[in-house]
């Protein structure tokens, strides 16, 4: 399968995004030290329609004016990977979950650990929100992006959950 890739900036610093004729199937840091093999070759095309839309629904969701990703997704890992990265998607704008709590919903209670590990894989970053986990106690805990940028994630829902709830 081929994969293309563009460059974003973001509030959280340059994401490359990469898709495939699938969907979307990275969003990733400018410094990811993380390994993904089927995205080892892969060549820029900005102007790829996944990668277009993708810019154009994160910019939204940067201003404050998006809550739901509707860009198809192209998930590649193992299963137990894509059980939790599919649980990320549930877990709805302005709320967070602790590994455990995902851990129960994919039918895993013990695998907190694994859970953790699956949600530091995950390829799709903000949009497939491992920033809304956290740990057991309330803690922000490692991210592949830094625990700044999931500040910065966890500040723009926070923020605008606050407003509403003040209206």
């Amino acid at each position: 399968m081929t994969h293309v890739f563009t460059w974003m900036p973001s509030p959280i610093g340059q994401l490359k995004l990469v898709g495939s004729d699938h969907g979307l199937a990275a969003v990733l840091w400018e410094a990811d030290g993380r390994s993904f093999r089927h995205l080892a070759h892969i060549q820029e095309d900005g102007s790829h329609p996944i990668l277009v839309e993708t810019a154009m629904q994160l910019a939204d969701y940067f201003a404050g004016s998006r809550k739901i990703f509707t860009v198809p997704l192209d998930f590649e890992g193992t299963a137990f990977q894509r059980d939790v990265w599919q649980a990320l998607l549930t877990i709805p704008y302005g709320e967070i979950r602790s590994y455990g709590q995902v851990a129960r919903q994919i039918g895993r209670p013990k695998a907190v650990r694994a859970v953790g590990a699956a949600a530091g894989m995950n390829p799709i970053a903000v949009i497939a929100p491992c920033h809304r986990v956290l740990g057991s106690n309330g803690t922000l805990t490692g991210f592949a992006g830094g625990l700044a940028a999931k500040t910065i994630l966890l500040g723009i829902e926070t923020a605008e959950t606050q407003l509403s709830l003040a209206l």
